[in-house]
């Protein structure tokens, strides 16, 4: 059963963890629901049957543009429930003890494109993922400057919070929701935080995105590009005001 948002700081609680971070709860109007934590009783999270968060088992980031756990981390397991949500609507992802500060963050959807529009049997990496939002470089210089990273972080013990709408007039149905930070502090290696849940979206629409909005993950990074393969101390990047997040553009659905 779901719950409200006033039971959610007894909830939060329980995913505080060391380092890194990840995407622990999701928030749509009033409702939460809960995802995993990582380092609480795994087991009763694999069994609970309210779980609508893809299965991960740690905080520490990838590192490999090609891992097969990019899309939706280790090890993937697809949940069991969906998040009900209308076009039109935000999803919100909740962080807790989020430590970094400089780099992209993307929200992406994919449709689970099987016969039975059924995302527990459909493979993440084979999805045809689109954007639905993302958030840079805000102010300042790429070393320095104010990055949403940085700012959506709380210090305070309170969590973090990353709302996107899913686009207004997408077609109903049965989707992957991804939301993936990367972070940029260490030279030329990068690191990527990435997690996934079920939605099941309803809508009055009949939109759907072009293949040029369309990727595949993993293929969408490589070390070939500049904004993923950065040394962003280094003096011909460092005091740059302009980050272009690389990949395809925002799909952002039909008009207001």
């Amino acid at each position: 059963m779901w719950t409200t948002l006033a039971s959610i700081a007894a909830g939060l609680l329980a995913h505080q963890a060391s380092a890194h971070g990840g995407a622990v709860n999701y928030t749509v109007g009033e409702t939460w629901y809960p995802g995993y934590d990582p380092y609480g009783d795994l087991a009763m999270e694999d069994a609970a049957p309210w779980m609508p968060q893809r299965k991960w088992i740690t905080n520490d980031p990838i590192f490999e543009t090609t891992n097969h756990s990019l899309s939706c981390n280790a090890p993937g397991d697809p949940a069991r429930v969906y998040i009900p949500i209308s076009a039109g609507q935000n999803i919100t992802a909740v962080y807790m003890s989020w430590v970094h500060t400089v780099g992209p963050m993307i929200a992406w959807m994919a449709y689970c494109d099987n016969e039975t529009n059924d995302c527990e049997t459909f493979e993440s990496e084979t999805g045809d993922w689109f954007k639905i939002g993302q958030k840079g470089l805000l102010d300042g210089s790429i070393e320095t400057g104010e990055w949403f990273q940085k700012s959506f972080s709380r210090w305070d013990g309170s969590p973090s919070l990353w709302s996107e709408m899913v686009p207004r007039g997408l077609r109903a149905g049965r989707y992957l929701v991804r939301h993936e930070i990367i972070s940029l502090h260490s030279a030329n290696k990068p690191q990527f935080y990435p997690e996934c849940a079920h939605l099941e979206v309803s809508s009055d629409g009949d939109e759907y995105p072009t293949q040029e909005y369309m990727v595949k993950i993993p293929g969408v990074w490589n070390m070939d590009q500049p904004e993923i393969n950065i040394d962003i101390y280094s003096p011909d990047v460092s005091d740059l005001t302009v980050y272009n997040i690389p990949g395809p553009p925002v799909w952002t659905g039909a008009s207001a």
